[in-house]
């Protein structure tokens, strides 16, 4: 008896419950239908919902779809950046490049030519550095002092202990010994002179014209101009073991120095009122040649005794630096 009793009593409150749940869900006073109107618009609702559920998860799904070609275009430009980096790392040349203290060291007491030095400033002002690249400096070569992290970046991680050098292909030789040599050889040299040329190419194709023209010697200055690499001495085909080349820290300055001893200087420029084909002077000449984007610096116009140009039919308005230099040569040479 107890036990229906209870059952009853839980039965009675399972009721209640679901009345009171009724009458706080569903409001008082609300007929059937539109018990059932909400039914419909709740299901309607779920189904708008589940349909936006469905749009959203299409949506979701489309743009996941348009994404992912991104992200694998993304992967694919990170991997080709990658791989670009690792190929030119893999194609820098170190072949004439020497780091490390002790075998730089050795290396400019031994005397070999040099086109370039790097390092740091603790390096340079070091007893043990300071000498020999101070005389270096002087002879034309160009040293530049640069951070541990640059030079780290030039070497690719290397262990540089704070200097590096690159090797030229060629020794040079001083100024004086230039003007010297040229003028016992000739009694009217041509020297070329090169200002701002920094384009390896051009610059060994010109070294090649002017050996083949018998031009004595070549300057170029210490900054703004491609070294003695081993680029510039494929170019040149052999032509620069037999061609004189003098570095220099101040073209102008040595401008100034050729006419000293006697040289005519000229410049070559498309603005020049002279054409090179009316230029009949007989003495020691310095051409210069400029870079093709600037021509040559208006400080060093100002050296020049003539600005010669070389007359143009067609529509191009100049030449490159090497094909003026070796067309100016033979116009020179011939007279």
């Amino acid at each position: 008896m107890k036990n229906s009793s209870k059952n009853n009593n839980s039965k009675n409150n399972i009721k209640q419950n679901k009345k009171s749940f009724n009458s706080n869900f569903f409001p008082k006073n609300t007929s059937t239908s539109k018990n059932n109107q909400f039914f419909s618009n709740v299901s309607k609702n779920r189904g708008n919902a589940n349909f936006d559920e469905g749009e959203k998860k299409n949506s979701n799904f489309s743009s996941f779809k348009t994404r992912k070609p991104f992200n694998k275009s993304n992967i694919e430009v990170s991997r080709n950046t990658r791989d670009i980096y690792q190929e030119q790392a893999n194609k820098k040349n170190f072949d004439d490049w020497i780091w490390g203290k002790h075998s730089v060291f050795e290396t400019l007491v031994s005397k070999r030519a040099i086109n370039r030095i790097w390092c740091t400033s603790e390096i340079f002002s070091s007893e043990k550095f300071y000498i020999l690249l101070k005389d270096l400096k002087s002879k034309g070569v160009l040293i530049e002092e640069v951070s541990w992290n640059r030079l780290s970046q030039l070497t690719l991680g290397a262990t540089h202990q704070g200097i590096a050098l690159q090797l030229a292909c060629s020794k040079t030789v001083s100024l004086e010994k230039l003007i010297n040599s040229s003028k016992n050889k000739s009694a009217n040299p041509i020297i070329l002179a090169l200002d701002g040329i920094t384009d390896p190419h051009n610059v060994g194709a010109i070294i090649r014209s002017a050996e083949a023209f018998n031009c004595k010697g070549i300057i170029i200055p210490q900054r703004r101009s491609a070294g003695l690499t081993g680029t510039v001495a494929k170019v040149a085909a052999g032509a620069i073991e037999h061609l004189p080349v003098c570095r220099v820290v101040n073209l102008n300055r040595a401008l100034d120095e050729m006419k000293k001893n006697g040289f005519l200087v000229i410049g070559l420029s498309g603005d020049g009122q002279l054409s090179i084909s009316n230029f009949h002077e007989k003495t020691p000449l310095v051409v210069i040649v400029g870079a093709e984007d600037k021509g040559i610096s208006l400080l060093t116009q100002k050296k020049c005794d003539f600005l010669l140009k070389i007359p143009l039919k067609g529509k191009t308005t100049s030449l490159n630096a090497s094909v003026a230099a070796a067309i100016s040569l033979f116009h020179l040479t011939s007279k």
